[in-house]
């Protein structure tokens, strides 16, 4: 099993980045990659196109609101893996309250690829992802 995880510092409160990135279905608020998501089986699973078209299906395994984060699995997706599990949470910096820590994080296993190169690909994604967060937020 491979894992990678990616953490950025942005301009806002925790409040504020989970209100935005909070939303199963958000994505496409904050994340170029997604434009479009449509939530489907009570908003448990998560149906996204990417700019090419590609179909993602993702199922919400874990959504804890107060502790800001949630944990999706990959039933669909056109990436080397499968097992994938991934979190997106957001921390609260002491004595900053206009400021929080995004980490993005993911474990799975690479089928047709090496583990460098779905590290890399993930890596890629989540870094990309918070860039992209930074900017909506700053």
């Amino acid at each position: 099993m491979a894992s990678t995880s990616v953490s950025r510092l942005v301009p806002a409160s925790p409040e504020r980045v989970w209100k935005l990135i909070g939303g199963f279905g958000s994505l496409p608020d904050w994340l170029p990659y997604i434009p479009e998501s449509t939530l489907l089986e009570g908003g448990r699973v998560r149906q996204l196109k990417n700019p090419d078209g590609d179909v993602i299906i993702e199922h919400l395994v874990d959504f804890d609101d107060t502790e800001r984060r949630y944990s999706y699995a990959i039933a669909q997706a056109p990436f080397p893996v499968v097992d994938y599990i991934s979190t997106l949470r957001v921390h609260s910096i002491t004595g900053r309250d206009d400021t929080a820590e995004v980490q993005w994080s993911g474990r799975f296993v690479p089928d047709g690829a090496t583990d460098e190169e779905v590290v890399t690909l993930f890596t890629g994604i989540y870094r990309d992802g918070l860039d992209s967060l930074h900017k909506a937020l700053g």
